[in-house]
């Protein structure tokens, strides 16, 4: 009898995320980095968490809970998944807990007090009331447990306290409300008075607990008990099929109806007595599914992200001024320098300014008749999107395509969409059952060629302070071409569009990435030059999982800088010997895609907007362009062998979730920080030019 084909390891998604979670929370836990710096990871890896919940544990539960007959299969699975993920979630917690104890003490060590209400001063009890009538009074109000059905009309994005009010007495009675910690208003640290050179802060939380008498004054209450919660609700919008409802207003439905998703995860003080925990869960409705979490006394860490530097700046990283181009800078015009060459910045390495100048530019010019862009997440007060105004308000032609279900971004999008189509842009919103997530601009001229600019992450000012990408501008007349032939396809999307440069999904983009791939196995066998690699986000897809898995296979050597989601298993004689993945976590989040393929010597290097994820290749217009520029194709694979040469802050990523550093287990292994070097490197190039 034949024997069946052994399938391919293969890793689940959410709990490669999990993985990559803790490699975010492994940062927090390290002594060299910034004390502020350490408290920053710890609110990312909070964030994170909620997110996770709110939308992959939400997605697994409603799988869990399909009775369709159909889907048994999907059920089962999602079922065990939610149990892993419960299980590692519990480990982590647990680690995480302790981390938070650690960053708090070794804060004491820089004369910086986070100080609870039982540990205050009667001098800060006195500034604690005094700022609780200034800035809290008003904002603050208790709901009785027993007043409402279900805690259906709370966001899941606040903190609670749960209280315990009771009058002392013969006999004594207690009563249960909640309150809703103002974070917005007020923030969640309140700076006490210094005290020589000792700074002091409290959480609002302990602030309310200090002023409880005033919060429930004239009620005859003498004696109060606080602990805090959260949880958190499923974010998977219910968005209307109506076909008669414009897209618009789907979405502006779908964002109100998210806060109203059912609870499926809670986090408590596991210091709240039963009968007040017991009031919390039944108001929350939770099934056996939801996760049910006893935790320490602060709850929703996101908040660390802003922690009070209390005048401090040296406890964070030291400062790394972006990077004006000198190519980029002067008063020539910039439309005439990317007609003349191809240019490109990293950023944030590279100043951000140098795109809004170009945008800036092609507003204003006369030489300019039209401006194409799609925009994904947008910045609070937008440059990108005041150029495109200008650009709209001075007779150009400007088309905007935004995308409206950028996961947590809809309503910024919707209220941005508003004022351009109020200023004369043409806005398209997307296609329907596709994401437009590709980076793209076209630029109109009148006279010369055409110009685009391709990017691998967001045109958003604040991601640029923050996110690694790259972007392309070139004019390239092929490539400009297939650049504007992207937005015809999203204004018609059932058009049939070959492009001949650009990786476009959900069109080729796969078959052509499966392509480069054989292309290397067939070198590999010929005994040409044959490797791979590449820096991405996430690798998920399954094709293109077991398409590497055959690539190793066959010897091609690959090698992977990879942040996030990973269902490869490495290092397994016979299947993925010759597969070796870096997982980064530094000062910036590593954000740009770039794919770099031997091609029997003669390279070829893409970069753009997609992962490979089903989501990506699939279901989501992306764009991926080739990097034809000598110079800049070899800035490109430098950003990637940067990375692969990380020893301290580059994680080996095996599908097992240990994260342990790449220089662990060599011996003499020279320390090598790839973002420092990269800065260092532009730094020197702009000086040399």
């Amino acid at each position: 009898m034949a024997q069946k084909k052994k399938e391919n390891p293969y890793l689940e998604r959410d709990i490669s995320w999990m993985y990559f979670n803790r490699r975010i929370l492994q940062e927090a836990c390290r002594p060299h980095v910034p004390i502020l710096e350490r408290m920053a990871f710890l609110g990312i890896y909070s964030n994170n968490l909620d997110e996770f919940f709110r939308v992959r544990v939400a997605t697994q539960s409603r799988i869990a809970e399909c009775m369709d007959r159909s889907a048994a299969a999907e059920r089962e699975k999602a079922k065990k998944l939610l149990k892993q993920i419960g299980k590692i979630n519990s480990h982590y917690v647990k680690d995480y807990e302790e981390a938070v104890h650690n960053v708090t003490a070794d804060l004491r060590k820089d004369n910086i007090y986070l100080v609870s209400d039982a540990e205050v001063t009667s001098e800060q009890l006195e500034f604690i009331r005094s700022f609780y009538k200034a800035k809290i009074y008003g904002f603050l109000i208790p709901v009785w447990f027993s007043a409402i059905k279900l805690l259906d009309y709370e966001n899941d994005e606040n903190i609670y306290l749960a209280v315990k009010a009771t009058k002392t007495g013969e006999k004594a009675v207690s009563d249960y409300a909640f309150l809703e910690l103002p974070v917005n208003i007020c923030g969640r640290f309140v700076r006490l008075p210094d005290s020589g050179d000792k700074s002091y802060l409290m959480y609002l939380d302990d602030a309310i607990r200090c002023c409880l008498p005033l919060v429930f004054e004239g009620l005859g209450f003498d004696k109060f008990e606080a602990y805090a919660f959260k949880f958190t609700r499923d974010a998977e919008m219910e968005i209307d099929n109506d076909l008669r409802t414009g897209t618009l207003q789907k979405i502006s439905k779908g964002v109100k109806s998210r806060k109203r998703g059912e609870p499926l995860r809670v986090i408590y003080d596991s210091n709240m007595p039963k009968d007040l925990l017991k009031r919390v869960l039944k108001k929350l409705d939770l099934d056996s599914m939801d996760t049910v979490i006893s935790s320490g006394r602060y709850q929703n860490h996101k908040d660390l992200m802003k922690f009070p530097d209390c005048g401090r700046p040296h406890l964070k990283y030291p400062s790394w001024q972006p990077i004006l181009k000198k190519e980029l800078d002067g008063s020539d015009s910039l439309l005439h320098k990317i007609q003349e060459k191809d240019r490109f910045i990293h950023v944030p390495y590279h100043s951000f300014d140098s795109f809004i100048r170009v945008l800036q530019e092609a507003a204003v010019s006369k030489e300019v008749e039209s401006i194409k862009i799609t925009l994904y997440r947008l910045a609070k007060e937008s440059k990108v999107v005041k150029a495109l105004i200008g650009a709209a308000r001075n007779g150009k032609k400007v088309t905007v395509c935004i995308e409206l279900l950028a996961r947590f971004d809809e309503a910024s999008n919707i209220n941005w969409s508003k004022k351009m189509q109020d200023a004369g842009i043409k806005v398209i919103f997307g296609v329907e059952g596709l994401k437009v997530h590709s980076k793209i601009t076209h630029i109109g001229m009148k006279k010369g060629p055409d110009i685009a600019c391709i990017s691998t992450g967001n045109f958003h000012e604040g991601n640029a302070r923050m996110y690694t990408d790259c972007m392309l501008m070139t004019a390239y007349p092929r490539l400009v071409r297939d650049v504007d032939h992207v937005f015809d396809f999203i204004e018609r999307p059932y058009t049939p569009i070959r492009f001949k440069e650009l990786l476009v999904s959900p069109n080729e983009m796969k078959n052509k990435f499966v392509a480069l791939i054989n292309n290397e196995i067939k070198n590999k066998k010929a005994g040409k030059p044959a490797y791979i690699k590449i820096k991405i986000n996430h690798i998920t897809d399954p094709i293109m999982v077991n398409k590497l898995y055959e690539a190793s296979q066959a010897g091609v050597d690959i090698d992977l800088v990879l942040r996030g989601n990973c269902s490869l298993v490495t290092g397994i004689p016979g299947i993925s010997s010759n597969i070796r993945i870096h997982g980064i976590i530094d000062r910036y989040l590593e954000h740009s895609r770039i794919f770099v393929f031997a091609n029997g010597g003669e390279e070829k290097v893409f970069i753009g907007s997609a992962d490979w994820m089903p989501r990506n290749l699939d279901n989501r217009i992306e764009v991926i362009t080739p990097v034809y520029n000598p110079e800049i194709k070899e800035e490109m694979k430098l950003i990637v062998e940067y990375g692969l040469k990380d020893t301290m802050q580059g994680r080996i990523v095996d599908g097992h979730g240990e994260n342990k550093f790449w220089g662990e287990e060599e011996e003499g292994a020279q320390p090598f920080r790839s973002q420092e070097a990269l800065y260092n490197h532009y730094v020197a190039e702009n000086m040399n030019d």
